[in-house]
C-alpha cells in the first residue's frame, strides 16, 4: 500500500512539471512585425506576407508586381506608398525635446550666475572698503575747517559769528553725509563702487568748503586787526 502511495505522488509530481513545463511562454520572433517597425522607422521598405499586403494594402505598403523568368513575385517600393517613416517625426520630438533640456540647463546657469553674483555683491555690501582711502584727506580737511572758523570768531571777537554758522551747518550735513555712507549693517547695504562714487563727490564739496573758509579767515585778517 506504502508503495503505491509513493508512485502515485511521484507520477502526480511529474504530471504537474509537465503541464507547466508546457504552460510555460518563450519568447517568439515575429518576422512580419519586425518588417513592419523597420519600414516605418529607418530599415529597409519591406512587408510580410507579400501578396497580402499586395491585395489589401497596395497603397499603404506601395508592393508591386515584380516580373522575372522564374516567375512574379511581389516587392515593396516606398515611393510608391502614400505613408511616410515616422522616424523624421521621431527624431524632430526627439531634437525639440533636447532643445528644450539645453534651454532649461542655459536658464538654471544663468539663475546660479546671477545668485553668485548677488552673494558676491551683498558681501560687498556689508564691507566699506573704500573710506579707509579718503579718511586721511576728510581729517586733515576737517582740521583746517575747524580751525578757520575758530580763529575768524577770535578774530573779529563774534562780528562774523553769521558767516562762520552758515558754514558750521554746511559742514555738519556734509559730515552727517558722509557718515551716512560709511554705515553698514542691514538698512545700509551699499556697493563700495558706489560708495567711492560718493566719497569722491563729498570730497569735492569739502575741498570747497575748505576753499570758503580760508577766504573768510583772509576777510578776517584783512578787517579785523
Amino acid at each position: 500500500m506504502e508503495q503505491r502511495m509513493k508512485r502515485f505522488y511521484i507520477t502526480l509530481t511529474i504530471l504537474a512539471m509537465t503541464s507547466m513545463k508546457s504552460m510555460a511562454q518563450y519568447p517568439t520572433h515575429d518576422d512580419q512585425k519586425e518588417k513592419q517597425w523597420k519600414s516605418m522607422e529607418n530599415g529597409p521598405w519591406n512587408f510580410a506576407p507579400g501578396w497580402y499586403y499586395y491585395f489589401l494594402h497596395r497603397k499603404y505598403s506601395g508592393a508591386y508586381l515584380h516580373w522575372a523568368w522564374l516567375g512574379t513575385s511581389v516587392r515593396f517600393k516606398e515611393s510608391k506608398s502614400d505613408v511616410k517613416r515616422i522616424m523624421p517625426t521621431r527624431i524632430l520630438s526627439e531634437e525639440t525635446q533636447y532643445q528644450k533640456q539645453m534651454k532649461a540647463e542655459e536658464e538654471q546657469a544663468y539663475i546660479e550666475k546671477l545668485y553668485r553674483e548677488e552673494v558676491v555683491r551683498a558681501a560687498d555690501r556689508n564691507v566699506d572698503l573704500v573710506y579707509p582711502t579718503f579718511i586721511d584727506d576728510f581729517t586733515r580737511m576737517q582740521q583746517s575747517i575747524n580751525e578757520g572758523l575758530v580763529y575768524c570768531l577770535k578774530k573779529s571777537k563774534g562780528k562774523l559769528r553769521y558767516q562762520v554758522n552758515q558754514l558750521t551747518r554746511q559742514n555738519e550735513v556734509l559730515c552727517q553725509n558722509i557718515e551716512y555712507i560709511h554705515k553698514t549693517g542691514v538698512g545700509y547695504e551699499l556697493e563700495n563702487a558706489k560708495r567711492q562714487e560718493a566719497y569722491w563727490d563729498y570730497k569735492k564739496d569739502m575741498e570747497l568748503l575748505v576753499s570758503r573758509v580760508a577766504h573768510l579767515v583772509g576777510m578776517a585778517q584783512n578787517f579785523y586787526k
